[in-house]
């Protein structure tokens, strides 16, 4: 008898021993899931914070950027492969046109009031382009605001927002469309190879301020440049 009680006292104890620290870590884990919930809000909480501040920063880079940039449109009747190879010869004509023509500027403004004074020109090629190429498709063309979404061009990246542009409809204009940034001088180029000229970044760079332009030459969240969609 003796002997059975020692046993139990012995086992007894240990079984005391153990479910305290049972209970103990139970307490602990239990006061672990209490502070999870407020942890995690207050990560959710700070980048929704740092997301905000992110997005309110690309929305002003944007607004001073489509104030020292003028993009170039042109939408095909369709996505049938004809059309689309028509809206690359207006493209091609229009930007040969110009090539020739449009003077050195020192600024967006100068450029779109060039682009205004001459948009019947531009109409008239257009048309005539598209004329030679056996369709009847009506042309108009115009500075206008358009909106973009963000893409990137070569190494230079433009977020997406309101631009003034010249924009050129071919027929329904229900296509997919081609763009490029018309100033400063990005479409002078190669047309199949998206590289921007030093030229035309050096211009970006002089208008803008350096974090403006190392967020738009740098890789992130938003991307532009030229693009066929």
């Amino acid at each position: 008898m003796d002997r059975l009680q020692n046993i139990i006292r012995k086992y007894g104890t240990n079984i005391k021993r153990k479910s305290r620290k049972c209970a103990e870590k139970i307490r602990k884990h239990a006061c672990l899931l209490c502070l999870a919930p407020s942890v995690l809000l207050a990560a959710v909480i700070s980048f929704g914070v740092y997301r905000q501040a992110d997005a309110a920063e690309q929305a002003e880079i944007q607004e001073h950027l489509a104030q020292e940039v003028v993009r170039f449109h042109v939408l095909a009747n369709s996505d049938s492969a004809d059309d689309q190879e028509l809206k690359l010869k207006v493209r091609d004509a229009v930007l040969g046109y110009m090539e020739e023509k449009l003077p050195e500027s020192d600024g967006a403004a100068e450029t779109k009031d060039w682009l205004r004074s001459h948009i019947d020109e531009i109409e008239e090629i257009s048309r005539r382009t598209v004329a030679d190429a056996g369709t009847e498709y009506p042309v108009s063309a115009a500075v206008t605001t358009c909106w973009f979404p963000d893409k990137t061009y070569g190494d230079v990246t433009f977020p997406a927002g309101n631009y003034e542009a010249l924009r050129i409809e071919i027929g329904e204009a229900k296509g997919h469309n081609w763009w490029c940034v018309l100033y400063p001088g990005l479409c002078f180029m190669d047309t199949t190879n998206a590289v921007v000229p030093d030229e035309g970044k050096q211009k970006l760079k002089n208008v803008l301020t350096e974090e403006e332009y190392s967020r738009i030459t740098a890789d992130s969240d938003f991307k532009i440049g030229w693009f066929f969609w």
